[in-house]
């Protein structure tokens, strides 16, 4: 599908679906690429086979190439999207079926992007210090944090 024709449809998608930035529709897509790409480098024999991937993989490709493209903003940028969890990403990818840019088989469903991980744990806490990582809310060091 030729850019022009991706950004019409996603155009169509927005009038009855505004929730998301077109930019969102832009990620899940260049997205999808890397992770296809991604899966294959790490399974030689998925080269050969359809390029399809699962929910929890896409997942995954995307909270990896969200932190390649924008590193410790990540969180901002897919939130000034609209996207705020991972089932965006699922509504996303499914607004994108309906209008047959992607493909779905019989197995796949929107319950795939149930919340895989949590936006802070995976963009936030990748950035932070070593020792902020390792402290749990209910440890007595977190009331320290910022103390003189």
């Amino acid at each position: 599908m030729q850019d022009l024709e991706f950004a019409e449809v996603i155009a169509l998608i927005r009038k009855e679906d505004p929730r998301f930035d077109r930019k969102a529709y832009d990620f899940v897509r260049h997205g999808l690429d890397h992770t296809v790409k991604e899966l294959k480098k790490k399974d030689t024999s998925r080269a050969t086979r359809t390029a399809h991937v699962s929910g929890g993989e896409l997942l995954d490709g995307l909270r990896v190439y969200a932190l390649d493209q924008y590193g410790p903003l990540a969180k901002t940028v897919l939130n000034s999207w609209g996207v705020k969890r991972c089932t965006d990403f699922g509504d996303i990818v499914f607004n994108l079926i309906e209008y047959n840019v992607f493909s779905k088989t019989e197995n796949d469903r929107r319950e795939d992007f149930a919340d895989l991980y949590s936006f802070d744990e995976a963009f936030v806490k990748p950035f932070l210090p070593a020792k902020v990582r390792s402290v749990g809310p209910s440890s007595s060091a977190a009331g320290s944090l910022g103390s003189a």
